[in-house]
């Protein structure tokens, strides 16, 4: 289904912050294919991935739960993710593996994900 289907089937894919969270997600895993990273530091990349798409899952996740407390737990959780992945991309900027500039767009995204969702 693409993300301009009407009949959706699944609640999620209508909320604005999940599809900023899978932007943002899509923009760090293309940012990771152009890492010049040494092979060694393989666990760094799968943990940046892993916190990247854990930010959509969780809310994901938490929209298919029975209350709205459910759903609100499972938001802190994508937002834990999301600081996780904001500290790994710091880090990884600090190693050189990104530039300043890629660092800035993904900040953006970042700020963009937590504001007006």
């Amino acid at each position: 289904m693409g993300s301009s289907d009407s009949n959706r089937m699944f609640a999620f894919e209508d909320l604005l912050v999940w599809q900023k969270a899978i932007d943002f997600a899509e923009v760090v895993i293309k940012t990771i294919d152009e890492f010049e990273a040494p092979r060694k530091h393989f666990r760094i990349i799968e943990q940046l991935e892993a916190a990247s798409i854990s930010i959509s899952s969780n809310i994901a996740e938490g929209k298919g739960r029975f209350s709205k407390k459910e759903f609100v737990h499972y938001l802190y959780i994508a937002r834990g993710s999301l600081f996780e992945t904001v500290s790994l991309l710091i880090l990884i900027r600090r190693l050189a593996w990104i530039s300043e500039s890629k660092l800035s767009e993904l900040t953006r995204l970042r700020d963009n994900l937590l504001t007006n969702s």
